[in-house]
């Protein structure tokens, strides 16, 4: 049994789906398929449930994932550690949304283990740093992936997939999506933007009556405005902590609920760089960690 069969079944956890596992893994469909049967022989029991219409993880699934993911996670740390220096200078976009999750984790990490390598993030929007990295200006570059497509000549790293969420004023009394657009404003994000245009075409599908919308291009800001009642809004909180400082009301959209997918997005030429792989495997240490798994807020 490979070792891949693992990292596969974890990607068809995390996307849903054999086809969006087979996008992530660079396969076909019918490959992951005989990726997922031979594990199952290998481990003697059901993993999928393959009576309906669409394949759905069984218990023992999420358990084998749950129970191979720190040594997976380790195996790469290991393999990529090499005997010469790895140094240099390492240009890196960000977007602020993950600034808080993943930079203190990462420069730790990398100044602990490569004091020789110098981490410079830039902060910017994720189309505006994707066209960087595509140019050369920038090495790499956390981004929020595009739904389709994503430039001929890059390498996406799945990072962390977040879930949209409805946030409403705490005290609001409202059951449902739809009785709380009836009742506050729309406060919109940046639509220019990924997010802001998941949510747009989620409001569009899903929501038949609303009150007047006003739109920022600042997360912190909107929940700050929710939490002192002046309407709701739906965005991707990458950092929990702010909900601390703003109290705010947390509703998941349901079936149907869009999914920002964060990546690390590199030039594909330079997927075997020495300096990128000890990126890479920092940023998966630091969201692997502990403190980042305990960092969970709560949804009505």
């Amino acid at each position: 049994m490979k070792i891949a069969a693992f990292h596969t079944l974890d990607a068809v956890l995390r996307g849903g789906s054999f086809a969006a596992a087979a996008l992530e893994m660079n396969l076909t469909p019918s490959a992951v398929s005989m990726q997922m049967k031979q594990l199952e022989r290998y481990l003697g029991q059901t993993l999928f449930d393959r009576s309906g219409l669409q394949v759905r993880p069984t218990p023992a699934a999420r358990e084998v994932a749950a129970s191979m993911q720190e040594g997976l996670q380790r195996l790469a740390v290991l393999r990529r550690q090499v005997s010469v220096s790895v140094e240099g200078t390492v240009r890196l976009g960000i977007i602020e949304s993950m600034q808080p999750v993943l930079g203190p984790g990462t420069m730790k990490i990398l100044q602990q283990r490569y004091p020789r390598l110098d981490l410079r993030p830039l902060r910017g929007r994720s189309a505006g740093l994707t066209e960087m990295v595509k140019a050369g200006s920038l090495d790499a570059a956390v981004v929020a992936q595009p739904e389709k497509g994503g430039g001929a000549g890059l390498r996406w790293h799945p990072l962390e997939r977040r879930e949209l969420l409805l946030v409403a004023p705490p005290q609001s009394p409202e059951p449902s999506v739809g009785a709380l657009f009836r009742q506050y404003d729309w406060i919109r994000y940046d639509r220019g933007t990924v997010t802001g245009a998941m949510a747009v075409r989620y409001v569009n599908a899903h929501v038949r009556e609303r009150r007047p919308s006003i739109e920022l291009d600042n997360v912190p800001a909107i929940v700050a405005m929710v939490s002192a009642g002046l309407g709701i809004s739906i965005v991707q909180l990458s950092d929990p902590g702010i909900t601390i400082a703003y109290p705010v009301r947390l509703l998941r959209l349901g079936r149907g609920a869009p999914a920002l997918q964060m990546s690390l997005v590199m030039r594909k030429a330079d997927a075997d760089d020495r300096r990128l792989l000890a990126l890479q495997a920092a940023m998966a240490e630091t969201l692997a960690s502990p403190m980042r798994r305990r960092a969970v807020v709560g949804l009505s």
